[in-house]
């Protein structure tokens, strides 16, 4: 039998699998990597036969600081809404275009950002990276067509309360082909 020799395809492979083992060079090296894949992917549009209804509905929340609130989902208004935590690699990934959609569509949509991690973890996170998305801690069970047991997975409903787009994993949500499937939600 023949010895293979070892070449610098096997060496850059071995010192790759090397960084994800170790902790302090495997999320960012996750978040890259999702961050590449959401070069390929944005969101669309659900086909009709696979979109489910929700009741309108108040989600109970709380504020970062404590304030107990709630915000009316499928009551007249686009929402957008993501389940996500700081932990997260490809939750990270897509946070950027997250925020540049809400930079640009915040008062004309409704965001809401949920994460069951602790709210000072959760502030330190969005200050750190400058982000001024609302974040929410839930404080009921989401419906059911919203319960979804992956992170992130990422809701945008309609003025009638019927889920349009669902996407989970990381994806570009600033992408011109999820702008105008927003835009066209907002105009009806």
């Amino acid at each position: 039998m023949k010895k293979r020799k070892f070449n610098i395809s096997d060496g850059l492979l071995l010192v790759f699998v090397l960084l994800l083992i170790i902790p302090q060079t495997r999320k960012p090296i996750q978040v890259a990597l999702n961050s590449l894949k959401m070069q390929f992917f944005s969101p669309s549009a659900l086909s009709e036969e696979d979109q489910r209804t929700l009741e309108p509905f108040d989600y109970h929340v709380a504020t970062l600081d404590g304030v107990n609130t709630s915000l009316e989902i499928g009551k007249n208004k686009v929402t957008f809404i993501s389940y996500w935590a700081t932990w997260c690699p490809p939750c990270i990934a897509e946070m950027p275009s997250i925020q540049k959609l809400y930079n640009d569509y915040g008062g004309s949509v409704n965001f809401v950002l949920l994460t069951n991690e602790e709210p000072s973890v959760v502030k330190q996170f969005l200050d750190k990276k400058q982000y001024s998305l609302p974040v929410y801690i839930p404080k009921i069970k989401a419906p059911d067509p919203l319960y979804e047991r992956s992170i992130p997975t990422n809701f945008v409903i309609d003025k009638d309360g019927i889920i349009i787009v669902k996407e989970t994993g990381s994806t570009d949500w600033n992408a011109q082909k999820f702008r105008k499937i927003l835009d066209n939600l907002i105009a009806m």
